[in-house]
């Protein structure tokens, strides 16, 4: 996430032409995103993958792919169980989602069975947008799952098949804006198993789309979507998108942000590899897919494909 200027809170921002994507964009760590975003109830986490008017989503991430800096994530202070009760549900989604970026016990949990109640009743307050960055870039899925949850109850969004069909005709057309947040939207309903098909396809369809932000929107749809099929188009993304904003993309999706396992990850490794010394790709695309793979696997090794290459043979199964 390059400089992430866009969170999916961000990027997704109605307002997207006017204030930039600086101020929805997708990065779970950035200081503005809506989606992809981003604020923390204490303070903002500093992630390597990076709100607005309206409906602001995360906030912008510091040099993705650079050695984390996390700040002191304080959250909400703690409470007894009868306190919590007599929380509204804005304070509750807050409370919760900053106990679950904290890893506690039950946190994921209580949202689950708690979230059809706040749907509709949320509003994303820079407390909430900071505890969506913290969940969106936290290294428990669950966590994420738990943040796509709130995001969706705070959007009002209903799971159903109707709610994608309405998405899907503002994300085919329409101004920029409109488009880029029927993208995120759409994504966060997929990876929930809502039409989750229909939304690959579109999304795949978007990654070839005039509009560089439709393109980059989509890219982060994928990401989220989390899914095998959604490697392939993100690798192609990477390799063959004209626009330096979407090979970034690409290549944050691919490392560390959105809903892959780890598992997943590793898929993309063979293909970085080939990126990584294929001559015909700017310098900056052969770092992007270095930091992609230290990313991925956890090695500090120099930007040399050769070095790499050599690791991968030994190492792999």
């Amino acid at each position: 996430m390059h400089s992430w200027e866009g969170d999916p809170h961000q990027l997704a921002n109605p307002d997207f032409g006017k204030t930039g994507p600086q101020d929805r964009s997708i990065d779970p760590a950035a200081g503005g995103w809506r989606i992809l975003l981003a604020v923390i109830a204490g303070v903002l986490l500093a992630v390597p993958f990076a709100a607005s008017a309206g409906r602001g989503v995360l906030a912008r991430m510091a040099q993705w792919l650079m050695p984390r800096q996390e700040l002191a994530h304080t959250g909400p202070p703690a409470l007894s169980s009868t306190e919590v009760e007599h929380l509204g549900p804005q304070q509750q989604a807050v409370f919760f989602l900053g106990s679950a970026v904290r890893h506690e016990t039950g946190s994921t949990g209580q949202i689950m069975t708690r979230i059809d109640a706040w749907r509709g009743k949320l509003q994303l307050t820079k407390e909430l947008k900071s505890e969506l960055t913290a969940a969106f870039d936290s290294d428990d899925l669950r966590v994420r799952a738990a943040g796509v949850e709130v995001d969706l109850a705070a959007l009002g969004l209903a799971k159903t098949p109707g709610t994608v069909e309405h998405l899907a005709k503002k994300a085919a057309s329409g101004p920029q804006s409109q488009r880029v947040w029927a993208e995120w939207e759409m994504a966060l309903l997929g990876s929930r198993g809502v039409e989750k098909e229909r939304t690959t396809h579109l999304l795949i369809s978007q990654t070839q789309d005039p509009n560089v932000e439709v393109r980059r929107w989509a890219v982060l749809g994928l990401a989220f979507l989390g899914t095998d099929e959604t490697i392939s188009p993100l690798l192609k993304a990477f390799h063959d998108d004209p626009s330096p904003k979407v090979r970034e993309e690409a290549a944050r999706a691919l490392a560390r942000s959105g809903m892959f396992t780890r598992e997943q990850r590793q898929v993309a490794v063979p293909k970085l590899l080939d990126d990584a010394a294929d001559s015909s790709l700017d310098s900056q695309t052969h770092d992007w897919a270095f930091r992609a793979l230290q990313q991925i696997t956890g090695q500090d090794l120099p930007n040399e494909a050769a070095v790499w290459r050599d690791w991968y043979n030994r190492h792999r199964s």
